[in-house]
């Protein structure tokens, strides 16, 4: 998928278009926890739809529940999808990152065997 060390950099368009397949699959990742968020919410302990969501969205972005959850099943969920939203955050952020640091110890390579 990236070019090798002793291959030439890869061009701006190429790499503009690399880093733009990188946020398209880290966006569907986020949308499609955050719908598993929402539906499991409103699932589990019979939240509102918009209650879920606004919940799912706080609890992904790591900013913490706002709902209270009166079932267990629905504390084992919202257990669960705390854990899950911290490794795809993490996850993600790598996917987003990986083609600019890439790029950058790619031109560390490059100016190395110039000299």
């Amino acid at each position: 998928m990236y070019e090798h060390k002793k291959q030439q950099l890869a061009t701006r368009k190429k790499f503009i278009r690399r880093q733009t397949s990188h946020v398209l699959v880290a966006s569907f990742t986020i949308a499609l926890s955050l719908l598993l968020g929402v539906v499991g919410y409103h699932v589990t302990d019979n939240i509102p739809w918009i209650d879920a969501l606004h919940n799912a969205s706080m609890i992904l972005s790591g900013m913490g529940p706002v709902v209270t959850i009166q079932s267990a099943i629905g504390k084992y969920f919202s257990s669960f999808y705390a854990l899950f939203s911290g490794i795809v955050f993490i996850t993600n952020i790598g996917i987003v990152l990986a083609p600019a640091v890439h790029r950058i110890f790619h031109i560390l390579h490059l100016e190395e065997d110039a000299s």
